[in-house]
């Protein structure tokens, strides 16, 4: 890790210990975190930056935990299981958060390109973009009228109902690395979707992940398609 990975590291820790901060007192975050609660004062508020141990131990440990809770706390499901995280997708902020923890927790390989799929997904593959300064590119469920060419992937669902997304062919070149990106992952067929686009596109998968796992069923699917990390900030049953 070079002097400028490590700042960038130590910077990212104090950005999630002060949204922590922001619905704690220091007494609370110390009690969560095991850190002196004068050490957080002083992190919080500028004083002083963690150490790179501490702050590895933040991002990838702490901070996992901690964030995986904040977002349990935003997440609502309806009487017939339907999940509303929009608690979680409208907050940029929180995303910025989410990614370099991600990254750090999962072992991601930077990627050229972050792959997600509209409309959900465009905020938290926007933020891991940003973090691995990697270009962002996003499947629809409709092709753009001026876009002469996509790749195409097709998938007929349980119900019977036939599930198409696609991708400007431009957005995706040969021998790119790719790191496919979702708010939710519940039965895996978007992400199948995803990476069957990104192997037309010859491109290589560096990952999956997902902010949310209902159940272990799309991961394990996930998993089936691809010996790269797959992971999820958070698990819900």
């Amino acid at each position: 890790m070079n002097r400028a990975q490590k700042a960038a590291l130590q910077l990212q820790a104090v950005a999630v210990l002060r949204m922590l901060k922001a619905s704690r007192t220091y007494e609370e975050l110390s009690a969560e975190t095991g850190l002196p609660a004068g050490d957080l004062n002083r992190y919080v508020n500028g004083h002083v930056l963690p150490g790179v141990d501490r702050a590895q131990e933040v991002v990838e440990a702490v901070g996992r935990e901690m964030l995986a809770d904040e977002l349990g706390r935003r997440v609502r499901f309806d009487d017939e299981g339907y999940v509303d995280n929009s608690g979680v997708v409208f907050d940029q902020s929180f995303l910025d958060l989410v990614a370099p923890v991600a990254a750090n927790s999962f072992g991601f390989e930077r990627p050229d390109v972050v792959l997600t799929a509209a409309t959900d997904g465009i905020t938290i593959g926007a933020a891991m973009a940003s973090y691995f300064d990697a270009r962002l590119a996003y499947a629809k469920k409709s092709k753009e009228t001026a876009v002469e060419e996509f790749i195409e992937s097709r998938q007929r669902l349980a119900s019977g109902i036939e599930l198409t997304y696609y991708l400007p062919a431009c957005a995706l070149e040969s021998g790119e690395s790719v790191l496919i990106v979702d708010d939710l992952i519940r039965s895996g067929e978007t992400q199948e979707l995803l990476l069957d686009i990104a192997q037309q596109a010859d491109a290589s998968v560096v990952g999956v992940f997902a902010l949310i796992a209902v159940g272990n069923r799309g991961m394990s699917r996930a998993r089936e398609q691809t010996d790269t990390p797959v992971g999820a900030l958070s698990t819900l049953e």
